[in-house]
């Protein structure tokens, strides 16, 4: 079915055709922030539902000038990208190095297919976290031939020296740490508004790339061949283009597949929540009365990191579903104010906007701490804490105490935006899986004969879900048991599998879905 690195699945390695399995849904959104020459005040609805203050706060040890108002160049004479400080290249170096050990998918993608180039010709612009990790996958693309842009998806979460690394190894960055709302379009802007350059492909988390060429440059889809999301913020997004018909393009939905739910995710958030929180605010989390507000499966990771560690958690949740799996893992369900004059911490998981209002705010105890793990900054309301009569008092980087007229105060983390990839990292290897799968998901949909994908959102197969998972397991030396004729017949199975039906999935799905053959 795919590429294999030492053993052929089921057809020869130059054949990248896959099929996947369609289905449909909807669409949400985006942050805001002020800064100067706005391309665009009033883009979208998603980009305007919140507000961020970044750039009225500013660390001592940092370079105070604008990465947009230094002239920099790579040691190759370079200048075509935009990151805070070209010399701290070597130390980003550095840190995609120890990346590359933790990601043996790519690693092993990169040798196998560097020869066969299945991304030769593909231009692709990216819209992610700019992270090590993101560093390695974009030189994978490169090795398998494609031609990169890339600019950040969240104004806090890029490594400065990791994408100056990037710029000096030649591929055009524009990003970094603390950008303003209007640096963030403005990087979009640059990677997409290229004199002799033009995308093909389309890799995007949470939308806001697909968002701005459909505003701003809807032309470009003439020759773009699909997109590529992995966040269920631009899942949402794509499925309601795709619902109002305004969708022209192919796009894989790779957030619902197993190998994103289950891990990234799960076991991502399970990990890396207890880092944010710990680098933040040094808390002890034995006895804390915490709320996580969304029990999939970021919900999940969260509660089961912080019932670990002693905290007396409590869930909301709107899908009976959910919550009955909450109510079964020991964890009692509540609605948000029956519990937020007591609780210590309050995490917001859901994707959803405007889940922690400013009455909620109000009526909180003094030091709660009060973070967001969704992919944007409209669940918590922070623009309404924006008034005269509250003070902000910046602690540290990326923690403000909001201050009321009495005295009371919370802690914010990260103004409301994603606190692990803002305030922490996340585990290299769970991001190898993800980003294997996003990097297989290119490659179908460029190499895709005309008419296999309709302009439609489809799902990543279940065998592509335990190809991914397969290249992994050699890192645990883990074996793998075989089906023997008779059980694959018993059973009703390939031996190879899938060994799950496409419709499968470890959580009731978000969308809709549609099984059969795409084209």
């Amino acid at each position: 079915l795919i590429l294999a690195f030492g053993k052929s699945v089921t057809t020869p390695f130059p054949r990248w055709q896959i099929q996947f399995a369609d289905q449909k849904q909807e669409f949400n959104k985006r942050p805001t922030k002020i800064g100067r020459r706005s391309l665009s005040r009033s883009i979208s609805q998603s980009s305007t539902d919140s507000y961020s203050s970044a750039a009225s706060y500013t660390d001592s040890s940092d370079d105070e000038t604008s990465p947009r108002d230094k002239q920099q160049k790579n040691s190759k004479g370079s200048s075509d990208f935009c990151v805070k400080n070209i010399k701290q290249a070597e130390f980003g170096r550095r840190e995609i190095e120890i990346a590359e050990q933790e990601m043996p998918a790519l690693m092993a993608l990169r040798k196998r297919a560097q020869g066969e180039k299945p991304l030769a010709g593909a231009k692709i612009v990216g819209c992610t976290h700019i992270t090590a990790q993101t560093a390695v996958l974009m030189e994978t693309l490169g090795a398998l031939g494609a031609q990169c842009r890339w600019a950040a998806c969240n104004i806090y979460s890029t490594l400065n020296e990791v994408a100056a690394a990037l710029a000096e190894s030649g591929f055009p960055v524009f990003a970094w740490k603390g950008e303003s709302e209007d640096d963030f379009w403005w990087c979009i802007d640059r990677c997409v508004n290229v004199e002799g350059w033009q995308p093909n492909m389309i890799l995007d988390d949470g939308g806001d790339l697909t968002h701005w060429i459909y505003k701003k440059y809807p032309n470009m889809f003439k020759k773009i061949k699909g997109i590529v999301e992995e966040s269920v913020t631009g899942v949402h997004r794509l499925y309601q283009l795709s619902k109002a018909g305004k969708l022209c393009v192919p796009a894989m939905n790779v957030n619902d597949s197993v190998t994103k739910q289950k891990f990234d995710n799960l076991y991502c958030c399970r990990e890396s929540i207890l880092d944010g929180l710990k680098r933040t605010t040094d808390m002890m989390f034995g006895g804390k009365q915490v709320v996580v507000c969304g029990y999939g499966e970021v919900g999940k990771g969260c509660c089961a990191a912080l019932k670990a560690m002693g905290s007396i958690v409590y869930v909301t949740e709107i899908d009976p579903i959910c919550a009955l799996q909450a109510c079964m893992d020991g964890f009692r369900l509540v609605k948000l104010n029956e519990v937020i004059r007591q609780v210590d911490i309050v995490i917001t998981c859901t994707g959803n906007k405007n889940v922690v209002t400013r009455e909620h705010l109000d009526r909180m105890k003094n030091s709660c701490i009060v973070c967001n793990m969704g992919h944007s900054n409209t669940e918590i309301d922070v623009a309404s804490l924006r008034t005269p009569e509250l003070t902000w008092e910046r602690v540290r980087s990326q923690v403000d105490h909001v201050i009321w007229p009495d005295g009371k105060r919370i802690v914010l983390l990260a103004e409301g935006r994603l606190l692990n990839l803002s305030c922490s990292t996340v585990p290299t290897f769970v991001l190898s899986i993800t980003a294997t799968t996003q990097a297989l998901a290119l490659i179908e949909l460029y190499n895709a004969p005309e008419g296999r994908y309709k302009q439609d959102v489809y799902l990543l197969p279940k065998k592509m879900d335990e190809y991914v998972a397969s290249l992994h397991l050699p890192t645990f030396d883990a074996h793998l048991t075989e089906l023997t004729d008779e059980q694959a017949k018993y059973l009703g199975l390939n031996k190879n599998g899938p060994f799950k039906p496409n419709y499968y999935r470890c959580l009731a799905p978000t969308p809709p879905l549609k099984t059969g053959k795409p084209g």
